[in-house]
């Protein structure tokens, strides 16, 4: 869908910025004791809706939704994994767990590399879980993050984190692909396939990744040749696949650039601009792989792919429905 491939204007302002935290009430109890401050009150993230898109494409969208994977003809998988996809907990509290014999399959207590599948009967604690299957498409969101969230789910200083924004997942759990820290906005990817998530993120696929970058001061020619050509940074080498500059105020102190790169490192893009003593101000993943940075769609907005678009870039990850590498 071409509206994926457009760019949202930069300098666009909104008004869905970080809701502040609520003040402890500071009211005394028994012994002196103070009462405890209340969670923060975290503005939940609104969904964007756009226009319905054509006939052709909800009737696809339909068939695709009520599609099912016979159970049976599903492989059996780890069962960390099986438990997390289930939304148990994370993989490495069921590891944890399994080590400490509160697991059990079919009776018998379980062991790290035991493999389940949908027949089998899995205990957690004394309690049956209901595992849930990829039988169907995953969901996949488009999420504009804004300056100040983390991309996290515990941060000990409990400050806003994107899933305190986001809707819940009912049967399973959102997987971010792919990390931007807390002071880098734009572009967030969501979807509750493990598979998906690991096939966008890892570096045998080399997935594009697009930023805009906001820098003080102009950057030379020769630069952005040297850019491209790699630059050793403290973790290993680095390059930009293309950077170009943005038409902007020539007077102006700040300019803005385009950069892409294959890799998720962190800070890589910033680190790229201070090894040349350039300073970013500011930082937008405008996109990720095929998917751009949808126009309307302002920070702290969410937007959920139809099934037909799902099912677009499950295709273009060599993906299918439920996730699997297709057979060659």
């Amino acid at each position: 869908d071409s509206r994926f491939e457009k760019r949202t204007p930069y300098g666009e302002r909104d008004d869905n910025r970080p809701a502040g935290r609520r003040e402890a009430s500071g009211a005394d109890e028994g012994f002196g004791q103070r009462r405890q401050a209340p969670a923060p009150l975290v503005q939940k993230a609104k969904k964007l809706r756009l226009r319905s898109p054509s006939q052709k494409i909800q009737d696809k969208s339909k068939r695709l939704r009520e599609t099912r994977v016979d159970l049976d003809e599903m492989e059996p998988i780890r069962l960390q994994k099986a438990l997390a996809a289930s939304g148990v907990g994370s993989r490495r509290e069921m590891e944890e767990w399994i080590e400490a014999g509160l697991v059990t399959v079919n009776g018998k207590v379980a062991t790290l590399g035991d493999r389940v599948g949908p027949r089998d009967r899995v205990m957690v604690k004394g309690d049956q879980i209901k595992l849930k299957w990829a039988d169907r498409l995953p969901r996949v969101i488009m999420y504009h993050k804004q300056e100040g969230e983390l991309v996290t789910r515990d941060d000990p200083q409990g400050r806003v984190t994107i899933f305190d924004r986001l809707p819940q997942a009912k049967s399973s759990r959102w997987v971010a692909i792919g990390r931007l820290d807390a002071n880098t906005s734009g572009l967030l990817l969501l979807t509750t396939s493990g598979e998906l998530a690991n096939r966008m993120m890892h570096p045998s696929f080399e997935v594009e990744r697009e930023y805009a970058v906001r820098v003080l001061g102009e950057v030379s020619t020769d630069i952005m040749k040297a850019m491209t050509e790699g630059v050793e940074l403290e973790d290993g080498p680095a390059r930009f696949e293309r950077i170009w500059h943005q038409q902007d105020n020539e007077e102006s102190a700040n300019h803005w650039y385009n950069v892409v790169i294959k890799e998720g490192r962190n800070r890589e893009v910033r680190r790229m601009f201070e090894a040349f003593g350039l300073t970013v101000s500011r930082l937008i993943r405008v996109r990720f792989g095929k998917l751009g940075l949808p126009p309307r769609l302002k920070r702290g907005q969410f937007y959920e792919l139809n099934e037909a678009e799902v099912a677009a870039v499950m295709k273009w990850c060599d993906l299918t429905m439920t996730g699997r590498q297709k057979r060659r």
